[in-house]
């Protein structure tokens, strides 16, 4: 009898947690209303099947329960009853499979109107193309694959030289109209999944896949990818945009061309040293950095990296936090480079600065340090000069009280906070690995022996 209590107290038990779970489905926000259909009927059948199957055992607990005097009929078997079952699962499992049907043939058949964009997966990171004005793309290579073409372009190709390259993870797409997603990974298996579409699709390494939505409600949608690829899956993330077509237009029209990335206008060394006397007053005549002034070295930082810190300034990326007092002394510092012309002056002169070892005041565990960089060189590289496929900035041989405080901010959520700033948001994931002070400088301490140039790193990293 307690068995048959317990049985009927689980099946109310889950009818009452489904009424009152908060865990509900995003809204909807594409065509995709077939697939909530799908996942109700799948629901409501197996939940039936669940509650009957669970109240029909607590009966015959209590109805064929030794009783003295009661002897239990011997019938191994029971031709109607097994019709009965048959027929029911049958029809259940049809009732499941059937909606699945008729979504699938609708997700194969893609509007021959629909707006293509190609989404590209690499640990962990999202890149986007988009054809140009021909509407026709490029080849692609893996093989291609470089710093300054990430995405593997054929140069050669002339359908590639108008494609549109979006090196941030964020994708813009119009409202109203079908869009179709091309998917490419560059390395291991990926998902892409954008939760309010209801649609999603793994990328395939050396295959194309595929999935197409219609979406219907403007706004800013989390992508995520939701098949484990590595150590820092759960970084890997970006967003959809979904906007009027006007707005769609004008974003893709301010895009870079794969031939226009491939031809950059360099700065002028010359303009960017007046420019750079500001800079000079905390960050040194020679880029060398002044702990005093809060001021990091800037002499032998990637050029690209040095830009997009310059313009996440200037956008109120960073520097907007209330505890990143020195992150908002540089956003005004930032704002007096008026256009992308001055910012890449500047730039250009910080290259033609000595770039000397930077002095080493952290101290820590080298060899703890070794152990947790290796989380680190998956991005930043073995020898922590960056890559740019995955926007990592080199760090060996930078300031080493600048990087250990940077680390600190990402942990605590005041840098990688603005829901744009995608790389922030995805080092504050990092950053949260390390669990004190003490595991930030032996990190640190470990990335000060990667500076070759600097005698005691080449010590330390030997042991002496």
């Amino acid at each position: 009898m307690p068995f048959a209590v317990v049985l009927i107290l689980l099946v109310f038990g889950s009818i009452l947690f489904h009424i009152l779970s908060p865990w509900t489905f995003t809204p909807l926000a594409s065509n995709w209303s077939k697939v909530d259909f799908t996942v109700d009927v799948t629901l409501w059948v197996t939940a039936g099947v669940f509650v009957s199957v669970n109240l029909f055992m607590a009966y015959c607990v209590i109805r064929f329960r030794t009783r003295k005097g009661v002897t239990a009929k011997f019938e191994p078997e029971n031709k109607k009853l097994e019709y009965w079952l048959t027929g029911i699962t049958a029809v259940g499992v049809a009732a499941m499979l059937t909606p699945g049907l008729f979504v699938w043939a609708q997700f194969v058949d893609v509007p021959e109107e629909a707006h293509v964009v190609e989404a590209v997966g690499q640990q962990w990171h999202w890149t986007f193309r988009y054809p140009g004005a021909d509407g026709k793309f490029g080849e692609v290579d893996n093989e291609r694959i470089t710093a300054d073409n990430p995405l593997g372009i054929d140069p050669d190709d002339p359908n590639g030289k108008d494609d549109i390259v979006v090196l941030n993870p964020e994708a813009h797409i119009p409202i109203d109209k079908p869009v179709k997603f091309l998917l490419r990974s560059k390395d291991v298996l990926h998902d892409f999944a954008v939760a309010q579409f209801r649609v999603k699709m793994d990328l395939v390494p050396g295959m194309d896949t595929y999935l197409w939505l219609t979406p219907t409600i403007a706004g800013r949608y989390e992508l995520l990818c939701e098949e484990l690829c590595g150590i820092a899956h759960h970084t890997m993330r970006g967003a959809v945009v979904v906007e009027e077509a006007k707005d769609f237009d004008t974003w893709l029209a301010n895009q870079q061309t794969f031939d226009e990335s491939q031809n950059l206008v360099a700065g002028n060394a010359s303009v960017g040293a007046a420019q750079y006397a500001v800079c000079a007053a905390c960050h040194g005549q020679q880029g060398e950095g002044l702990q005093a002034m809060n001021a990091p070295k800037l002499a032998g930082q990637s050029p690209w990296y040095l830009k997009r810190q310059i313009l996440a300034y200037k956008n109120g990326l960073r520097g907007v936090h209330e505890d990143d007092t020195f992150g908002r002394q540089m956003a005004p510092m930032a704002a007096t480079l008026v256009d992308e012309a001055s910012i890449n002056n500047v730039v250009a002169h910080i290259q033609t600065l000595p770039d000397n070892a930077s002095q080493a005041t952290v101290q820590g565990d080298i060899a703890r340090g070794a152990r947790l960089a290796s989380v680190c060189a998956y991005c930043h590289g073995k020898d922590g000069m960056g890559n740019r496929s995955v926007n990592a900035p080199r760090y060996a041989g930078m300031t080493d009280w600048y990087l250990a405080r940077q680390l600190q901010n990402f942990k605590g959520g005041v840098r990688g906070a603005h829901p744009e700033d995608y790389y922030g948001m995805q080092m504050g994931f990092m950053g949260r690995i390390l669990k004190d002070d003490a595991a930030i400088n032996d990190l640190v301490a470990y990335i000060n022996t990667l500076d070759a140039e600097r005698p005691e790193a080449m010590a330390a990293r030997n042991g002496e």
